[in-house]
């Protein structure tokens, strides 16, 4: 669980900073509901939100390109990070939830 949210962190992260601009582009007001995903590999993604109902994994915040246009660049890329962590966060959880944490067993923290 630690490995996937770490790897999907740093992808989201360079969508953010180090591939700032390709990310910017990519989000056009003019297209459908755009999704951030970040990837347990550290790679990121902006597209359409998965189309199986329900999705298998808690889905990223729906539609962030919309409001790009009309907020400071600097208040977007907040927004998108804030939305962003509460999505890793679900992620998180559900994993955890799946995989019987909840348990307290002592063996889901063993090294």
């Amino acid at each position: 669980v630690f490995r996937d949210f770490k790897g999907r962190r740093a992808g989201l992260s360079k969508a953010l900073t180090t591939d700032v601009e390709d990310f910017y582009n990519q989000c056009d007001p003019d297209k459908e509901n755009l999704c951030l995903y970040g990837f347990p590999s550290e790679q990121w993604e902006v597209n359409l939100p998965a189309e199986e109902v329900p999705p298998e994994l808690p889905e990223p915040v729906l539609g962030i390109n919309f409001a790009r246009d009309g907020m400071q660049e600097k208040d977007w890329m907040s927004l998108v990070a804030v939305h962003s962590d509460s999505w890793l966060l679900a992620i998180a959880y559900y994993f955890g939830a799946r995989f019987g944490f909840d348990n307290l067993t002592g063996n889901a923290f063993s090294i």
